[in-house]
């Protein structure tokens, strides 16, 4: 018997050159892609944020930041940012260094506690290093100015928190932006565009879903307005409330519960033009909407102090009116010399504030009455000195805008709502 043995035999196959290019641009595509992310991640700079907190010992203050505060408070917290810019803006990571702002003051055991803000961009790849830099700058600011503040160094503590625990921080408060930077040579009349969040105060008081006029937002649930925005207008169900910087595309809208104009006011007159707007429900403060401090009774402007009014005012005499909020950079008036004959002719009373222009440049005009001006002081806080109330024309020669004095006001806001 024969056995038939079959053998089978095997061929290798040849690798397909093109599959081993592919594989090849493959891997090189891998590595490329991870060393991409590496250098972004490591070496492309990166915003952080941090909270600090330290001891001072012996002195109360309550300062929580959600309205006007004391002098004294005012300047503890001033002279603290200043020294701290300094500390830092002469460091090591002076290039890192963005801001820093005092938060609040408040009272804890044997004293108070300073509540801070710091803001600075570098890679990720120093996060563990800047961290540590930072706390020794702070410790050694707190060393230096032991005697003026009685401030206790070892108190210091550094956290980092996120973007939006940053902007938390401040929501709060009254007064303060989302920037700080704003475009130069601004208007309303003839003029350019706010910055998105630059004045997070302002709102628009739609009249049957138009826009009518400004107003400012002063809590929770309140506004101030101009008292002539409501003659004839007075029912609250017709109007609603914008925020945002666009107005035909509000980042919040609000209806309206009450309207208080005040009792003296009667149109078509300009005295005592002022009047309160009640939100039928309390506002959620974000980063774009936040209110404005109001000023003491006693804050005093000179002449030529810098001011800033904000609106949807037409952009000219019987002009457009804009999409975008619109600002203007204007300078306080003595009122005597508003009221020269060839001027305002005795118009303006003590109640009232003069600003802008003797001649004429930028001003507030039609349907901006009823919004802010506002004044910033030494710190950057913001505070709503007058309502734009009246002016001949807009941005004529001789002819600046009058606003009603907020701080002459005072006791009737606070009469009507408790601030």
């Amino acid at each position: 018997m024969y056995m038939i043995h079959t053998s089978v035999s095997s061929q290798r196959r040849s690798w397909p050159l093109w599959r081993t290019i592919l594989i090849f641009l493959g891997v090189v595509a891998i590595l490329g892609l991870t060393i991409g992310l590496l250098i972004h991640f490591l070496a492309v700079e990166k915003t952080y944020y941090y909270q600090g907190d330290f001891h001072i010992f012996g002195f109360t203050y309550n300062d929580n930041c959600e309205k006007a505060i004391s002098q004294a408070s005012t300047d503890l917290s001033k002279d603290i940012e200043t020294k701290m810019s300094d500390a830092f803006q002469n460091s090591s990571v002076y290039k890192e260094y963005i801001n820093s702002q005092v938060i609040k003051l408040l009272p804890d055991s044997n004293g108070s506690s300073a509540h801070l803000q710091l803001t600075f961009k570098f890679p990720p790849a120093k996060k563990n290093s800047m961290k540590t830099k930072i706390k020794a700058i702070l410790h050694q600011m707190l060393k230096d100015n032991m005697a003026s503040w009685n401030a206790v160094p070892t108190s210091i503590k550094l956290t980092e928190i996120s973007t939006y625990n940053a902007e938390m921080l401040t929501n709060n408060c009254c007064g303060r932006r989302l920037t700080n930077s704003i475009p130069v040579g601004n208007r309303i009349v003839n003029g350019e565009n706010a910055l998105v969040g630059a004045w997070p105060w302002q709102a628009s008081m739609q009249w049957k879903g138009q826009h009518h006029c400004g107003a400012s937002l002063i809590s929770s649930r309140w506004l101030l307005s101009a008292a002539h925005c409501f003659a004839r207008k007075n029912n609250s169900e017709d109007w609603t409330v914008n925020f945002g910087t666009v107005v035909n595309k509000p980042y919040m809208t609000q209806k309206v519960q009450n309207i208080i104009v005040h009792e003296n006011f009667s149109s078509p007159g300009i005295h005592d033009d002022i009047a309160l707007v009640q939100l039928s429900e309390e506002v959620s403060f974000t980063k774009y909407v936040r209110k404005i401090c109001l000023p003491e009774a006693k804050m005093k402007l000179s002449a030529n102090d810098s001011v800033v009014v904000t609106g949807w005012g037409t952009l000219y005499m019987n002009g457009p009116l804009p999409v975008i909020l619109q600002q203007a950079f204007l300078k306080i008036i003595d009122n005597r010399v508003c009221n020269a004959p060839y001027a305002l002719s005795g118009l303006v009373t003590d109640t009232m504030l003069c600003a802008g222009f003797m001649s004429g440049e930028a001003d507030a005009c039609q349907n901006d009455s009823g919004g802010p001006l506002a004044y910033p002081n030494s710190r950057n806080i913001w505070h709503l000195v007058g309502i734009v109330s009246a002016g001949e024309g807009c941005g004529k020669k001789n002819k600046p805008g009058v606003y009603t004095r907020v701080t002459a006001y005072r006791d009737w806001i606070t009469s009507k709502t408790g601030l």
